[in-house]
């Protein structure tokens, strides 16, 4: 039998034992408090740039290159600057541990993502993040193929939606729905193929760009007007259709259907997976992503533990950092950077820089900004997020239906932005310890709709947020307060930029001149191509803002072009 099958079966069998109600059904006095973000030292950095009021440098340190932000698209520079041989360079990072949007945690000691899950199985487009995966050692050539290590593939059974109070196999909604839902499901399939096929949706997107390779006139056409626009001109009203394609724009975008684009709603499909209404290529497998318990933060912490501290005492990398200036020279660069640890400001000199930083913070940072990123700046909206890590002492008791998934979501979640849960636990090989034991829940919420999101996540308590997220998961899981011991809340201000409409267009036009360098080899034998990157003559600048959305691929791409860039 396939091992994941096997995963599959034995959770279903498992659960009618595992997850029966515990003896203690007294409610628990519920622990918790914010975590992981340290967002007092961002208001501070950005009170203290308005008053200019910052000590003179006690100290001058010098490197070949700097990386100012430690995300994942700074990582990604690090490490391209590392194949292409250059050693002397320096990651300033605000937090106290590197990773952006795609860090790890834990609560209780049960590891826990606190921002991104998992990364899809990235296609050929993606091949620098394809080969991170084989120097990772998750993927291997068998036979002339490819294969993925399957302790790191989501486990069987991957996603459930609760609807109509039971819960059923995958996140589209079917249990119940007319068959007018099914021939709108059918009628968008073809729409969306039919996309594809007008002009082809590659992720990472950068990679449909090029000089003299201008962005396609049928994604000029959707890239003008909102996701929800069209598809009302299409004729798409189903309500189960629009809940469906709200969430998913939420999901990756931080924001539903009203604020994203066309071609971002379209792009979510069919440059991954494409739409698969039901009936459509029975035989062909569902997508596959790979997931950790702590989620990306499996990934970043190891593109991180080249960078720690050496022999020499320094380390590449240098956390609670945070960047307060940036200058371009006619020589060098020179940064001024915050030293949380020492209270003393530290001045940095380098021939170039990896502005590695949120369009919005690298606007403020940089002295005399270009004009690309004064109007990026201008463009760009951004979603506040927050994660809500429950640890449950004991399993939950199960509404009817599909058995327990990796990831879990509400139909209409009553949660504003709720985006339902994904359990820790799932990719534990024990199956029965998963169910039996104490794991961690990790509820998302995205805020980009919520009009004050932004001032309720830096101002309501933590309390506050914990319980929202208990309320909304009381349906499926009417003990869930009795369960709860601990809930760690991190909330990012502004998470990921929102591909509004117009943003492509702009974007696709800054970074387009290719470099009269010729670019070598790296050292793990990867060829270093063009990787349009937006550029000064001593900066360059990444970071998945550059792409106008927020996911791996595009992050990781774009800071080992900027990397490439940096060395020259």
């Amino acid at each position: 039998m396939h091992r994941r099958h096997f995963l599959a079966t034995t959770a279903a069998a498992a659960a009618a034992t595992a997850l029966l109600p515990g003896c203690d059904d007294a409610p628990r006095t519920l622990q918790g408090g914010f975590a992981g973000i340290a967002m007092e030292r961002g208001h501070a950095l950005r009170d203290r740039l308005k008053k200019g009021a910052w000590p003179e440098p006690s100290v001058v340190r010098r490197a070949q290159v700097l990386i100012a932000g430690g995300g994942v698209a700074g990582l990604a520079a690090a490490r391209s600057l590392r194949l292409a041989g250059v050693d002397d360079f320096a990651l300033l990072e605000l937090e106290d541990t590197a990773g952006g949007n795609s860090r790890g945690g834990a609560v209780n000691g049960i590891r826990c993502p606190l921002g991104a899950h998992y990364l899809p199985v990235p296609g050929d487009d993606a091949r620098e993040v394809q080969d991170l995966l084989e120097e990772l050692g998750l993927r291997q050539r068998v036979a002339g193929r490819w294969q993925y290590d399957e302790r790191h593939l989501c486990h069987s059974p991957q996603e459930r939606l609760f609807l109509h109070g039971e819960w059923q196999d995958g996140l589209l909604p079917l249990q119940g729905v007319p068959d007018t839902t099914l021939a709108q499901y059918r009628r968008f399939s073809q729409a969306v193929d039919a996309a594809a096929q007008a002009a082809r949706f590659r992720m990472p997107m950068l990679r449909t760009l090029g000089p003299g390779k201008p962005l396609a006139p049928s994604h000029q056409a959707l890239d003008a007007l909102p996701f929800a626009a069209w598809l009302q001109q299409q004729g798409f009203d189903d309500a189960y259709l629009l809940w469906y394609l709200d969430y998913c724009c939420r999901d990756d975008y931080g924001a539903g259907t009203a604020r994203v684009s066309a071609w971002a709603g379209i792009h979510y499909f069919a440059s991954r997976h494409g739409f698969h209404a039901p009936g459509d290529a029975p035989d062909e497998p569902r997508e596959s992503v790979l997931t950790w318990p702590e989620g990306n933060g499996w990934l970043t912490q190891r593109l991180a533990a080249p960078l720690q501290d050496t022999a020499q005492g320094g380390g590449q990398l240098r956390t609670a950092t945070s960047v307060l200036r940036i200058a371009e020279g006619r020589h060098g660069v020179e940064v001024d950077a915050y030293n949380h640890a020492t209270d003393s400001v530290e001045r940095w000199q380098a021939p170039r820089c990896v502005v590695a930083l949120p369009v919005l913070l690298a606007a403020r940072v940089v002295q005399n900004p270009p004009a690309f990123l004064a109007e990026a700046a201008r463009r760009l909206h951004t979603a506040p997020w927050l994660v809500a890590n429950l640890h449950l002492a004991s399993p939950l008791t199960d509404r009817p239906g599909a058995a327990p998934a990796w990831d879990n979501v509400l139909y209409a979640d009553p949660n504003p932005g709720g985006l339902g849960y994904v359990n820790a636990g799932h990719q534990r090989l024990d199956t029965r310890a998963t169910l039996a034991g104490p794991t961690v829940l990790t509820y998302y919420q995205a805020l980009g709709d919520v009009a004050d999101g932004r001032q309720q996540l830096a101002t309501a308590p933590w309390q506050h947020w914990a319980d929202a997220a208990l309320a909304a998961l009381a349906a499926p899981h009417p003990d869930l307060r009795q369960r709860a011991t601990r809930v760690e809340i991190t909330r990012y201000g502004h998470a990921m930029a929102i591909p509004t409409p117009g943003l492509l267009g702009f974007l696709s036009q800054i970074g387009l001149q290719r470099p009269s360098s010729k670019r070598k080899q790296l050292s793990n034998g990867e060829r270093a191509p063009w990787i349009p990157t937006p550029a000064t003559a001593r900066l360059a600048f990444a970071h998945s803002d550059w792409s106008g959305y927020s996911v791996f691929e595009e992050a990781f791409t774009r800071g080992h072009g900027a990397g490439l860039t940096a060395a020259g």
